[in-house]
């Protein structure tokens, strides 16, 4: 008898704790929730704030003039054909070399101190400030190859700044492809490199799509390192070969929301407007591309 009531102070003890639990798993969701609608409302609020300033301005000739000290007459035409250039480049050279690290380390590379040496240097440079590869290029594509301020140069430039992602990206993928599903390659007689090609690279394609979306997306947005290898402010001409000199169009949304008049803020939002299009449009195919091979 004497330890019934021990045991109902026990369940009184364990309710309370319980009760308590469920109090802040409430307080939690609901100051999610308030975070969650602030977040999302200051994102409508500044998207519908560009939309209503930019969407007059926002016509043929914008698209099709180029930069001049008069708003009515200004445009983005060597920006976006600039963005092009570089985005284009970007994705040639560091989505192959991105893809080949993540396969070197996940299907050949030996347990040992080369591989975590490269593991940790991987993520060091994930984190690294975007300004120091803007420092890096400026060294080596700049000055010491002789790129000079070239789509090339930036292209470089901007391709070390992604590879860390779509390595990271593509080593999970690789990660989540079955290992029976190599097993069974490998016990019908084909190669390790056979398997990888046929099998475990097509599993793995909607996840490298993904790394390479994430990488896209943050390198048409990053300013710090073109401006550092020396991008233009004003180009009036659009490039011709990956030697010319450009600008992009963060560096022209810049240039415009630096200017006091409110003309050419509102081109600012124009073009804002416009880099929202592109990088949906990007999006959109690597999407697009994610589910077909998802499918097949």
């Amino acid at each position: 008898m004497a330890s019934i009531p021990g045991a109902r102070k026990a369940h009184d003890e364990f309710s309370t704790n319980v009760s308590l639990r469920q109090g802040l798993v409430r307080v939690s969701i609901v100051v999610g929730v308030i975070c969650l609608i602030f977040s999302l409302g200051t994102l409508f609020w500044l998207v519908l704030d560009v939309l209503l300033r930019g969407a007059k301005w926002f016509d043929w000739q914008f698209l099709q003039s180029f930069d001049s000290r008069f708003p009515r007459e200004a445009g983005i035409k060597a920006a976006l054909y600039g963005t092009i250039w570089m985005m284009g480049l970007t994705i040639v050279m560091s989505l192959p070399i991105g893809v080949a690290a993540a396969i070197y380390l996940e299907e050949y590379a030996r347990e040992g101190w080369l591989k975590s040496l490269i593991q940790i240097n991987i993520a060091n440079l994930a984190g690294v400030p975007s300004i120091i590869y803007g420092l890096l290029g400026l060294t080596v594509f700049v000055r010491l190859l002789g790129l000079q301020r070239s789509v090339l140069a930036g292209a470089m430039t901007m391709a070390l700044l992604v590879l860390p992602i779509i390595v990271v990206a593509t080593r999970e993928a690789l990660r989540a492809v079955p290992s029976s599903l190599r097993d069974a390659s490998l016990a019908l007689g084909a190669s390790r490199w056979q398997t990888i090609w046929h099998h475990v690279l097509p599993e793995a394609m909607p996840g490298i799509l993904t790394g390479n979306i994430l990488a896209a997306s943050r390198a048409i947005g990053e300013t710090a390192p073109l401006i550092t290898i020396g991008a233009l402010t004003f180009v009036p001409f659009t490039p011709a070969g990956p030697l010319d000199r450009f600008t992009v169009l963060p560096i022209q949304i810049f240039n415009w929301t630096s200017r006091p008049q409110e003309a050419f803020q509102n081109l600012a939002a124009a073009g804002i407007i416009l880099l929202l299009i592109v990088l949906l449009t990007m999006n959109s195919v690597a999407i697009v591309l994610r589910q077909r091979a998802r499918r097949r």
